[in-house]
Order: C-alpha cells, then structure tokens, then sequence
C-alpha cells in the first residue's frame, strides 16, 4: 500500500464508503463527492481492467470505453504490478454473480 495514500481521512472517506449499502445510496454520495468526469473515468479504469482480464485487445478496449492506450495501459500495469486491488474486487464480483441467492 502506498504510504502516501494512508491517512486519517482517506481512512474516514473509506469509512464512509463501507457503510452504504444499496446502489441508489452509492449513486447519491458519489454523485455529491466526484463530478460526473471523475466518477466517469473511475468507471471507465474498471471496466477496462474487466476487460484486459477478460483477454480484450487494447483496440478493442479502446473501441468499446473510449479509453485512451496510455490509461489501458496504466491499468494494465495496476493489474500485473499493483496492490491486487483489481483482481480482489473483479474475483469477488464473479463470484457472487455464480453464486445463486
């Protein structure tokens, strides 16, 4: 984890973020604490690690989220050399859509 990224209110913003429980609340707090364009590229870097996992060329990334080839690939190398954050929640999210409720 990167030192930098741990303080006092990024723990309380996560705080924060771990309390909401349905989509319609996360659509209210986001849309209070990111503009439309942050939480648009925010999106866009997780659809595009989605799609690098899911072995998508970068043309085809490209084409389909409109990311540019240099935010691929920093994703990209989030995902080959980063905290494993993607893979944690990408993992978690294929296995409760498996998973019957």
């Amino acid at each position: 984890m990167n030192k930098k990224l741990k303080t006092e209110a990024v723990d309380h913003l996560f705080d924060a973020i771990l309390i909401l429980e349905t989509r319609e609340e996360c659509y209210a707090f986001f849309e209070d604490v990111c503009t439309i364009n942050e939480l648009m590229s925010l999106s866009q870097r997780y659809e595009v690690a989605r799609m690098l996992r899911e072995k998508r060329t970068y043309l085809e990334i490209a084409e389909i989220t409109g990311a540019s080839t240099a935010t691929i690939s920093r994703v990209n190398r989030s995902l080959n050399y980063g905290s494993d954050g993607y893979d944690m929640v990408l993992r978690r999210v294929a296995e409760k859509a498996e998973s019957p409720d």
